[in-house]
């Protein structure tokens, strides 16, 4: 049941970031709805479950958008596992957690994304809107952040998405 949960998750985290939020944009950018889900994801679940996560978050982002498939993949991947990497040293019960872990993670999937696209286009525009764009993702990101993490740490250790133990 857990599985399917966060499967549910995704999809509806992709379409409320590319459907409910095209509305409600700060200087034309959206909150990246995936990347919180999945720091959320390897803040509470470690380096292996959060990598295989943000892989297969990143992947459904691919598939989604439709070009340039195993951008996201690898970004959010590679991010999922730098902040499951740094998780066991954390008190996850703490929002500020969840708020540093988003920043960074949105810091590191940027920089990826950007690395990436600079690999893959033959030419590339940059100028100084690029920051203005980072800024403003991390506002957005940061702001959705706070509920989200609240609701993950509730239902990690209470309600949907808690393991079970099997015998």
């Amino acid at each position: 049941m857990r599985y399917l949960i966060l499967f549910l998750l995704s999809f509806l985290a992709l379409f409320l970031q590319t459907t409910f939020f095209r509305a409600f944009t700060i200087g034309g950018i959206i909150p990246d709805l995936m990347l919180i889900l999945v720091v959320c994801h390897a803040v509470f679940n470690g380096i292996y479950r959060g990598t295989i996560y943000g892989v297969l978050c990143g992947l459904l982002e691919d598939l989604y958008i439709g070009r340039f498939i195993g951008m996201n993949a690898i970004s959010k991947g590679v991010t999922a596992y730098v902040v499951g990497r740094l998780q066991g040293n954390v008190f996850k019960e703490n929002v500020m957690v969840g708020i540093i872990g988003v920043i960074g993670g949105t810091l590191l999937n940027f920089i990826l994304l950007f690395v990436l696209s600079l690999l893959s286009f033959e030419k590339f525009n940059l100028d100084y809107s690029i920051i203005l764009k980072l800024s403003y993702q991390l506002l957005y990101n940061t702001i959705m952040t706070v509920p989200m993490y609240i609701w993950y740490y509730r239902s990690s250790h209470s309600g949907w998405l808690r393991e079970t133990e099997e015998y």
